[in-house]
């Protein structure tokens, strides 16, 4: 029955939706959102109303007068434009995910490799001078070792990411 009913009034609520965003200086389809959200917990808490059409008008018009209230408190701003460019929370977790993956990856790899790479990652940015002063090898032998360790940290890494994927 619900079905049946949203199906039906689906026609109304575009139509009257669309008649009513001009005047409430909102988006059409951000009426229906809400209308369709207050007939769902209507829905839910007093069960269908008895004129359908009308109750869905009405309602219609209640969203537009608030989001008309709205429309003149909100403003957007001028001198400034909203931030874009940071990364939000997702990005953030997804970062510290990889970072951490890399980081325990390296911490398993063999002979001094751990070592190599933790110079190359510092962000004291040593060069590679500094790195074989600290390690006690020859900076010539440097380049060869990380590009060995590289190249295990590489492996390491396409096999558990390899491992996680579902086979079929």
């Amino acid at each position: 029955m619900t079905h049946d009913l949203l199906t039906e009034l689906r026609p109304l609520l575009t139509a009257e939706a669309s008649a009513e965003a001009y005047a409430s200086g909102s988006e059409p389809g951000d009426l229906e959102q809400a209308v369709w959200l207050r007939l769902l917990e209507r829905l839910q808490s007093q069960g269908a109303p008895p004129d359908p059409p009308g109750w869905l008008r009405d309602a219609v018009r209640d969203e537009g007068r608030l989001s008309r209230r709205s429309h003149g408190v909100e403003r957007p701003y001028e001198d400034e434009p909203a931030d874009d460019t940071r990364p939000g929370p997702e990005q953030l977790a997804l970062s510290a995910a990889r970072h951490r993956v890399v980081r325990d990856a390296v911490r398993r790899l063999p002979g001094r490799c751990p070592r190599i790479m933790a110079a190359l990652l510092s962000p004291r940015d040593l060069t590679y001078r500094e790195i074989a002063g600290e390690l006690g090898i020859s900076q010539g032998s440097l380049g060869p070792e990380r590009s060995r360790c590289l190249g295990c940290l590489r492996r390491m890494l396409a096999a558990e990411v390899a491992s996680t994927e579902a086979r079929g």
